[in-house]
C-alpha cells in the first residue's frame, strides 16, 4: 500500500483490486461517523500502473485511464526503452485558466515598455516552471512558452499597429526575458532517496490501483 497525501488530496495504490475496494469501503464508513464525506465526482477507483496496459488488453479494453493530483495529470506509460514509466503531464484545464490570467494581466499592461513587460512575464514563467518542471512533463511546458510568446506577440501589434511585429521579432524577445523550457525537478526516486537513503524505489515502478480523492 501507497499513501500520497497533500492537505485533502489523497492519492492510495494497491496491488490488489480486493484490497483497494476494502479500502474504499472502509474509508467511507470511517467518515461517515464524523458527518464527512468522500467527494462522489473526485473520488474513484482505476487500474493503473506497471501491468495495467498488459491486462486490460487481454481483457479487450482501452489504454488505462489517467488521473489528476496536485495540478498533474497521470499517466501510465512506457519509456523510451520500453519500461514501465509514471508520466506527469500539467492539466490542460490548469495551463488554459493561467494563459486566460496573463492575457487579460497583458492587455492591462499593454502600454508598458517591452523592457517592463519581457521582466513581469519573466517573473509568471518563472515561477510557473518551478512548480511544474518536473520529468516527463517538457512539451507542457514548452507549449505554456509558445502560448505566451502569441499572447505578447498579439497585444505588441494591437498597441501598434503601423510597428508591424513579426514572429521572428517576439522570438528574440521570448529569447532575451522568458526562461528556457528546462527541467528543474529530480526524478522521485532521487529526491526520495535524499530523505530515506535505506530504501531507493525504482520511480518507473507504478501502482496497480488508485483511489482518488479530495480536489483535484
Amino acid at each position: 500500500m501507497i499513501i500520497v497525501r497533500y492537505a485533502d488530496d489523497l492519492t492510495v495504490g494497491f496491488q490488489h483490486e480486493a484490497e483497494a475496494r476494502r479500502f474504499l469501503e472502509i474509508t467511507r464508513a470511517r467518515l461517515k461517523e464524523f458527518s464527512l464525506s468522500l467527494h462522489p465526482d473526485k473520488t474513484r477507483l482505476i487500474e493503473f500502473g506497471r501491468f495495467a496496459t498488459a491486462n486490460r488488453k487481454q481483457r479487450g479494453l482501452g489504454k488505462p485511464e489517467t488521473f489528476n493530483f496536485l495540478g498533474f495529470t497521470f499517466i501510465s506509460g512506457k519509456s523510451r526503452r520500453g519500461h514501465f514509466l509514471i508520466k506527469r503531464k500539467t492539466r490542460r484545464e490548469r495551463m488554459q485558466a493561467k494563459l486566460q490570467e496573463i492575457k487579460k494581466e497583458l492587455r492591462e499592461r499593454m502600454r508598458q515598455p517591452i523592457p517592463k513587460q519581457g521582466q513581469w512575464l519573466k517573473q509568471i514563467v518563472t515561477g510557473y516552471f518551478h512548480y511544474h518542471a518536473v520529468p516527463t512533463n517538457s512539451r507542457a511546458l514548452a507549449r505554456f512558452r509558445h502560448h505566451i510568446a502569441h499572447l505578447w506577440l498579439r497585444v505588441l501589434r494591437r498597441r501598434s499597429q503601423r510597428d508591424g511585429f513579426t514572429w521572428e521579432r517576439i522570438e528574440k524577445l521570448v529569447d532575451e526575458w522568458l526562461p528556457k523550457t528546462h527541467i528543474l525537478h529530480p526524478w522521485p526516486s532521487e529526491r526520495f532517496a535524499v530523505n530515506h537513503p535505506t530504501w531507493e524505489p525504482c520511480p518507473r515502478i507504478g501502482l496497480a490501483r488508485i483511489c482518488v480523492g479530495g480536489a483535484q
